[in-house]
């Protein structure tokens, strides 16, 4: 499957507090809990047969866009989350407190 990252749609599904992509019936979401002016990421989910396209990386750097707009704190507990703001260095400030 050809998949183009510029052209994927996410979704900010506040009701369910994720950020959600849906290709073919299947969500790729990032999970988060909202607490004032903290935002908990919790957990990025891609469906096996859609890893390796970026997708995890286009909710990752939606969901800390959304984090710096509206001036909150990150707690990354997710591993992928973590590893992204390690490599993405432009996101460090978000996870200071």
């Amino acid at each position: 499957m050809e998949i183009n990252v510029e052209e994927l749609k996410i979704i900010h599904n506040e009701a369910e507090s994720r950020f959600e992509i849906w290709l073919e019936d299947s969500l790729s979401k990032l999970d988060y809990l909202r607490d004032g002016n903290t935002i908990v990421m919790m957990h990025v989910g891609v469906p096996i047969d859609l890893r390796g396209h970026g997708i995890a990386a286009c909710l990752t750097r939606a969901a800390l866009a959304y984090a710096g707009k509206n001036s909150l704190r990150v707690i990354p507990m997710c591993s992928y989350v973590i590893a992204y703001i390690h490599r993405h260095p432009e996101y460090q400030e978000l996870i200071k407190g």
